[in-house]
């Protein structure tokens, strides 16, 4: 078990990274913390874990990736990291809840490619004419 670091200026410096870590290894986002710095820049830090060899290489192709596109801060990777940081990293569970997610299957689509609140399965939507 890893945990590893990217830390970016920008939301879309940020995206770019975890896109380019989660399509290079089997790794999962553990959350994000936002620092407003100096200069009033927004620094975003994406924490990811995993395999320590998947986090490592995740890492490495997410900060490449989030480099052309804007500026990486700092990366780190911590091996094996001890038990009292996961009191630091709990606050995430509700919001990224990881293998308690719902499967694809079982979430209800909303908007124009699905039913919306309230529809039920197996009945078509009418249109009202004025």
């Amino acid at each position: 078990m890893a945990l590893g670091l990217i830390e970016t200026i920008g939301l879309s410096t940020s995206l770019t990274a975890m896109d380019a870590a989660a399509k290079c290894a089997e790794v999962r986002l553990l959350g994000t913390d936002r620092v407003i710095g100096v200069g009033k820049l927004i620094s975003l830090t994406l924490n990811i874990v995993g395999d320590v060899a998947a986090v490592q290489a995740a890492v490495e192709a997410g900060a490449a990736a989030a480099a052309k596109v804007g500026t990486v801060v700092s990366t780190t990777v911590i091996a094996n990291p001890h038990e009292e940081l996961g009191k630091i990293f709990s606050r995430y569970e509700k919001h990224y809840p990881g293998q308690d997610s719902p499967s694809p299957e079982k979430v209800r689509p909303t908007g124009p490619k699905g039913p919306g609140p309230g529809a039920e399965s197996g009945t078509k939507a009418t249109a009202k004419k004025k």
